[in-house]
């Protein structure tokens, strides 16, 4: 019988080497689930890209090389940009004007009030709070379509259908989404309760806890929900289409569905594409200067509900 190597014989004593324990499954081995979850990701960042990069390369290209799949402009030129800025009618200024105008608005009432709605939600208890935020959510499953007609009526009896007044009427029907109080809400949820109850011993009431205290905390909350809005609304195309009557009054995609015939049936590609790419510079911009803090906002927004 051959001797245990692991054994160690000790005058008066035998004792054995502690084994070392073999890992149930080697590391290279669970690293690979990691692994492919990048490769998809990046696979579909890549498939998402592929439209805006194919925008980018058609808006440098003629109109009968703009129906080529091909990624090299052939022959390149600027003409569609051309066509955008000195040719577009209204002007590409006026029409960045006003989206601007209107996404600027939109994102600020929903910050502010979407903010108030939900601290109260989040830390005020009253009677049908809960019911309340539920009829709140239910909001998100009702289309725009099916609100169309008694929105119109109730705008128009206002004054908000005409002249100036219907920038108005759109800042008005999007100045408020459940999607922004139901994330600052979230966010509001996941912060100690103990900040709270330090400024109440120092005195503070309410709202001077809700300003002073919970709102610069909820920054990350806030970026995000004015990165969504302003994107959403910049982006928006119903709203505008259906109460804005007057082509200088147009934004960016209104303006989009009504020059993009270069005459006939033909699609003018490539104006349509520059335009296209130009209308993208500003979501990006504001993306890239909040990007931490949207992250942060998406994030903490899902801890607790």
């Amino acid at each position: 019988m051959s001797a245990d190597p692991t054994a160690v014989k000790v005058p008066g004593l035998t004792s054995e080497r502690p084994k070392v324990p073999v890992a149930s499954r080697p590391i290279a081995r669970r690293r690979w689930p990691r692994r492919l979850a990048y490769v998809f990701l990046v696979g579909y960042a890549l498939l998402m890209f592929v439209p805006f990069l194919w925008s980018v390369v058609t808006s440098f290209k003629t109109l009968p090389d703009s129906v080529q799949l091909t990624l090299i402009p052939d022959p390149f030129t600027l003409d569609a940009y051309d066509y955008v800025f000195n040719k577009l009618e209204p002007p590409l200024p006026r029409l960045f004007f006003n989206s601007g105008i209107i996404a600027t608005s939109v994102t600020l009432s929903n910050v502010i009030l979407g903010s108030i709605a939900g601290y109260a939600f989040a830390r005020l208890h009253f009677r049908g709070r809960e019911v309340i935020f539920l009829i709140v959510l239910a909001t998100l499953m009702i289309p725009d379509q099916l609100r169309l007609v008694p929105v119109y009526l109730i705008l128009n009896t206002l004054g908000l259908t005409k002249g100036v007044a219907q920038y108005a009427g759109v800042i008005l029907v999007l100045a408020i989404s459940a999607t922004s109080i139901f994330l600052l809400r979230q966010y509001f949820q996941s912060i100690p309760r103990e900040i709270e109850e330090a400024a109440r011993i120092d005195g503070a009431g309410y709202f001077t806890t809700f300003w002073r205290v919970m709102l610069p905390l909820a920054g990350p909350a806030i970026a995000a929900v004015a990165i969504l809005q302003f994107q959403g609304t910049w982006n928006g195309y119903f709203w505008p289409y259906v109460i804005l009557q007057q082509p200088d009054q147009y934004t960016v995609p209104v303006a989009l569905s009504f020059f993009r015939l270069a005459g006939g049936l033909v699609t003018n590609w490539p104006p349509l594409m520059a335009m296209v790419v130009l209308a993208t510079i500003p979501v990006l911009v504001l993306y890239l200067f909040f990007q931490r803090y949207f992250v942060e906002g998406i994030a903490a927004s899902g801890v607790k509900g």
